[in-house]
């Protein structure tokens, strides 16, 4: 039985100390080195061109084929200097929304800088979400060693502790199910924000939907400054 319990405590404790270092790490945001990887590339290409120049001629064509794309935004960009923040809950699966409306912004305006973030839940779920693990392996050392842990606190185990111990490997089990449950409902904020350059442009947690790609489209429009986008799209409308 000694081994017994020490297996069944020592299995949550390691995955107790797994959710730590999941919570705890911070890991560095990889967006931000987008953009400037983006604005340093097209600097090299202007070098190469005069030295192939006169060797051949089809790399005119070549260059002439792709002026307006991302290749050179600084020039033919159409969303040159906006940022846009996309903000969503990681733990709530939106990573793939995401992404999907990351591409759709880069392709309708290129040059345009889209930032994927992390929305964090409000701060007393974060700190209950923390405080669940402590439980979980709590209840879970009591389950396994509570003769133990009672008649060393000065107290009798209580009736509760008898059923619970009756059941053992349920107790434990489903003491686990429901934390792992509880805990990533927290960490949960159902958040979907976009952000124009710092300014709120739809909010999820406001109207408790996702924006369309024709939406967000609409709406990143009409904030780029000197847009033939935003400036015709009124017309489109009218």
């Amino acid at each position: 039985m000694d081994r017994v319990q020490l297996l069944l405590l020592g299995f949550p404790v390691f995955l107790f100390f797994s959710d730590l270092v999941n919570l705890f790490s911070t890991s560095p945001p990889p967006p931000p080195l987008k953009p400037s990887s983006r604005l340093h590339h097209p600097h090299p290409h202007p070098h190469p061109h005069p030295h192939p120049q006169p060797h051949s001629s089809p790399s005119h064509h070549q260059t002439a084929d792709f002026p307006t794309t991302p290749q050179n935004p600084e020039v033919g960009g159409l969303g040159y200097g906006t940022t846009v923040e996309l903000k969503f809950c990681v733990s709530c699966s939106y990573r793939g929304t995401a992404m999907t409306m990351k591409k759709m912004l880069e392709t309708s305006f290129p040059g345009i800088d889209v930032i994927l973030s992390n929305y964090p839940p409000a701060f007393p779920k974060r700190v209950l979400g923390k405080v669940v693990p402590v439980l979980q392996i709590g209840v879970i050392a009591i389950i396994t060693a509570g003769d133990q842990i009672f008649p060393r606190l000065g107290m009798a185990p209580p009736p509760w502790y008898f059923s619970l111990r009756a059941n053992r490997f349920g107790a434990i089990a489903s003491t686990w199910l429901f934390g792992n449950f509880l805990q990533s409902t927290l960490q949960s904020s159902g958040a979907f924000e976009v952000y124009c350059d710092g300014e709120l442009v739809f909010s999820k947690l406001k109207e408790q939907r996702f924006p369309s790609e024709f939406e967000l489209r609409e709406l990143i429009g009409k904030r780029i400054p000197d847009s033939a986008f935003g400036k015709n799209l009124g017309s489109v409308w009218s």
